[in-house]
């Protein structure tokens, strides 16, 4: 198969829309005789059964076909976790007629994708060193190789392609009649039709499913439901624009004629990639819907959900497909118009720190928006609009999405200095955050946390583990008063996080009762040395270093307005977070601006945020943690208390895996580039191969260099040990540091106490 460059092709990601032919006879359906047409991930493909009965090269004979009605099986995937949905479901597929005897029509020519512009083509790069670390084989070609492989194609603007060998398509009838007869196999009992007409939970978390035949008791409800078969109305001269340049690539299709046309629904989520995992607020509610790719995701969602229910926890990390990554935010309105959106931008060039803007902004805006939308780049975080940076007057505020440094690369230096030399603020409301209280909040909480509880008036920061000892979540834990805890947690963890904490509040059956409350509450932090200063202007509690220890919350008013202030900052700087009502967002930024007029005060945004952690060395759950990683390997073991007397979730798991030692540790690395930073996910080179991969990345505007975590063999962990890292087609070399990079303001200050200048 060949793949066109976006904006070639009919874009139908596999489904049936287009039959062309140019014989006067009809041939068999499972004939080798056939050349397939199929229309992919960036535009049009075209490929050949393994058996060449067609003509010569540039030429269609005189019985051949080219056919769409076929389910493409491609490697290939932009993102780094469905890549292994993606490589089991193909290699499920390859051995399925062997398995269950039934034919599935499964052919695997390879596939190459198109770069016709200078901007693909680094997308091309940008893939390649995310894909070093997988077990899919992938290679960008030159345009030589390209039209050696396949003749057929229009060469003028070719730059270069993607090869993947092994892509595909497969016959999804024959497919699906396949996976059912190996299910019937292996003792699976299959009714249908069946339509359900209720789902009715009961106390017990089983669920009655009535059907016209009856109602079943299930354990659990797995929702796998699609749209049916009805199709629309032909419509080609909507698509017409996109089938002439297809024919421009692919001239000889200028000769062939059109059949038969098929025009039907694909399944579309907000963001394309489908919800797929356990339904927060619901027991025993699973669902696997949304999917606009079925055929390439339905093998190894299908492990990947069984896995998960045999077992209890998912068999790695797949967060971007949480169904609770939406919430009540997620309107109608708001769905259809990222559907749009997002089958619109199917082919575009899929850049880092990427954002689209249909549908935005929803309700979920801090009481600071309207004060900041005018002042910065915003991001959207779980529904929520949030300043990434900051532009000044005469700088170029355009969204202007690069491989390379961009337009945000110097404000954000500047932000960076504000942190470090004055007094910066910025919105953290999209937080996610928990009230849990009652008789057996605290035994709930030692069970969920390998960390101790924290005493009343402090914080900690706590992960929750799964039972084989991989890190499920990361969130701060204050205890407010005896028994009543606030937990906190990121953005796009809020539900993913707020499900685990209460199933097992009812698994174990504790007296609790926990709220989301990350709707009701906004969040300020203010960080930098005049932090403090600025801050004792607005209110008579002592703000000393003595009074307001470190990690030690407290309920207090700044100018009259209630706030639980945490002494905690992500930035690793003197700072606090300050929760508060979100009607007062505006009043408390407006009085702590105006107080740090005198300081300097300004405003800082995430990706300031995101450097000033990595110089301290602070781990960010879903890059240096999540469900692939322990947090010894994490180097979270100061948080992991495995002394404690509670049997915390996945403690003896990890009691285990220290006994059989690791082979692999979190390292940070500094590297000297040009105009490119590590983002996280590059391939991490080692005598001539790929032993590892990076977690997040930065600029690190203190040394101005490059700065990233990443995962490397145990033996390649020692510090001074050299690596290189693969950055848009080059390998930059790359050194193990001592961490962090930058000592936290709480160390310096201790240090300094102990009179260890020189050691700082």
């Amino acid at each position: 198969m060949v793949c066109g460059e976006a904006n070639t092709g009919v874009y139908t990601r596999g489904k049936p829309t287009l039959i062309c032919r140019n014989t006067m006879e009809r041939q068999s359906r499972n004939s080798d005789n056939w050349r397939w047409l199929c229309w992919c991930e960036s535009g049009l493909s075209l490929g050949q059964s393994r058996h060449e009965r067609c003509g010569p090269p540039g030429k269609i004979g005189a019985h051949c076909w080219i056919y769409l009605a076929r389910s493409l099986t491609t490697y290939f995937h932009p993102g780094i976790n469905l890549k292994k949905i993606h490589y089991y479901s193909i290699k499920l597929y390859e051995k399925l007629e062997e398995e269950t005897g039934q034919a599935v029509g499964f052919h695997q020519p390879g596939s190459i994708r198109i770069a016709t512009t200078p901007v693909r083509v680094d997308e091309f790069k940008y893939q390649m060193t995310r894909t070093g670390w997988h077990a899919t084989e992938q290679y960008i070609i030159e345009p030589e190789k390209i039209q050696e492989m396949f003749p057929l194609l229009n060469m003028n603007k070719i730059l270069a392609g993607l090869y993947n060998p092994g892509d595909g398509h497969i016959d999804p009838y024959s497919l699906t009649m396949a996976l059912a007869a190996g299910a019937r196999k292996y003792g699976a009992l299959l009714k249908y039709p069946a339509l359900v007409t209720s789902l009715k939970p009961r106390s017990d978390g089983t669920w009655d499913v009535e059907t016209p035949q009856g109602s079943v008791r299930a354990n659990r409800i797995v929702n796998a439901a699609g749209f049916g078969k009805e199709l629309f109305e032909s419509d080609l001269d909507r698509i017409m624009e996109h089938i002439e340049i297809a024919m421009e690539m692919v001239p000889v299709l200028k000769k062939a004629d059109i059949i038969n046309v098929v025009n039907g629904p694909i399944t579309y989520s907000p963001d394309i990639l489908p919800m797929v995992g356990p339904h927060q607020g619901v027991r025993n509610y699973w669902v696997a819907v949304g999917f606009g790719y079925g055929i390439i995701h339905a093998g190894g969602v299908g492990k990947y959900l069984s896995d998960w229910i045999l077992h209890g926890e998912p068999p790695f990390d797949l967060i971007e497909l949480d169904p609770n990554r939406y919430g009540k935010w997620t309107t109608t309105q708001y769905t259809e118009a990222k559907a749009r959106e997002s089958y619109g931008f199917n082919n575009i060039v899929g850049y880092p720190k990427e954002e689209r803007f249909a549908g935005r902004p929803t309700q979920r805006v801090s009481g600071l928006y309207k004060t900041l939308e005018s002042k910065c780049s915003m991001g959207f975080h779980a529904g929520w609009e949030q300043p990434h940076w900051f532009y000044k007057p005469g700088q170029d505020t355009g969204y202007r999405p690069s491989f390379r440094r961009t337009n945000w690369f110097e404000p954000v230096g500047s932000e960076y200095k504000q942190v470090m030399q004055r007094v910066g603020v910025i919105d953290l409301s999209p937080f996610g955050k928990f009230n849990i209280k009652g008789q057996d909040s605290i035994r709930l909480l030692d069970h969920l946390f390998a960390n101790v509880i924290p005493k009343v008036g402090f914080t900690n920061i706590s992960h929750m583990l799964t039972p084989k000892g991989r890190v499920y979540a990361e969130l701060t834990v204050s205890h407010q008063s005896p028994g009543e805890f606030l937990l906190v947690t990121g953005s796009g963890s809020e539900l993913h996080d707020l499900r685990w904490i209460e199933e097992e509040a009812v698994r174990g059956r504790y007296d609790v009762e926990i709220k989301n409350v990350t709707d009701e509450f906004g969040v300020l932090g203010v960080a930098g040395p005049h932090a403090r200063k600025v801050l004792q202007k607005l209110t008579s509690e002592d703000l000393s270093d003595d009074a307001f220890k470190f990690l030690q919350t407290k309920s207090l008013k700044f100018s009259n307005i209630p706030v639980t202030a945490i002494r905690i900052s992500y930035t690793g700087e003197l700072g606090w977070e300050l929760y508060h009502r979100r009607e007062d967002s505006a009043a408390l930024y407006d009085v702590i601006m105006n107080a740090g007029q005198e300081e300097g005060i300004d405003n800082f945004g995430t990706y300031a945020m995101n450097a000033l952690r990595l110089e301290k060395a602070f781990r960010a759950w879903g890059s240096e943690m999540n469900c692939d990683t322990n947090p010894l390997e994490a180097g979270l073991e100061y948080f992991v208390k495995l002394n404690k007397p509670a049997d915390f979730i996945g403690k003896q798991a990890l009691k285990q895996i220290r006994a059989k030692g690791l082979t692999r540790r979190l390292v940070c690395l500094t590297l000297a580039t040009d105009d490119v930073d590590p983002e996280g996910n590059e391939s991490v080179w080692w005598n001539g191969k790929v032993v590892g991969n990076t977690t997040s990345g930065s600029y690190s505007y203190s040394i101005q260099k490059s700065l990233a975590f990443a995962y490397v063999p145990i033996e390649l962990s020692q510090v001074g040990q050299q690596v290189e890292v693969e950055l848009l087609g080059r390998n930059y070399p790359a050194t193990i540091i001592q961490e962090p990079l930058v000592l936290t303001e709480q160390t310096r200050n201790q240090l300094q106490k102990n009179g260890g200048k020189d050691k700082m």
